[in-house]
């Protein structure tokens, strides 16, 4: 095995982490959605089809590394801005 196609197999992999994220994003929007919380489903259905485009690209795995810290920094500060400023102090 020569070390294009040693190269070529690991991206591949990472590529099918990125689609199975994809995959569990879409159980909990659908989950979401039966449960009749439309917002939530929608941002996991966004998150689904964001997941699904990068695992088909086939990028370089230092990219798809890159990509998923981006997307766990603006995950984690959206979160923390929401529970900071926009929940209600329990009573």
């Amino acid at each position: 095995m020569d070390d294009a196609q040693a190269m070529r197999e690991e991206e591949t992999f990472v590529a099918r982490m990125f689609r199975v994220l994809g995959f569990f994003t879409l159980v909990i929007a659908l989950m979401a959605f039966a449960g009749n919380m439309y917002e939530f489903s929608l941002l996991f259905f966004f998150q689904t089809a964001f997941f699904f485009l990068l695992g088909y690209l086939n990028l370089t795995e230092r990219t798809y590394l890159y990509t998923f810290w981006a997307y766990m920094i603006v995950t984690f500060l959206g979160l923390t801005y929401w529970m900071v400023f926009e929940m209600q102090n329990p009573v």
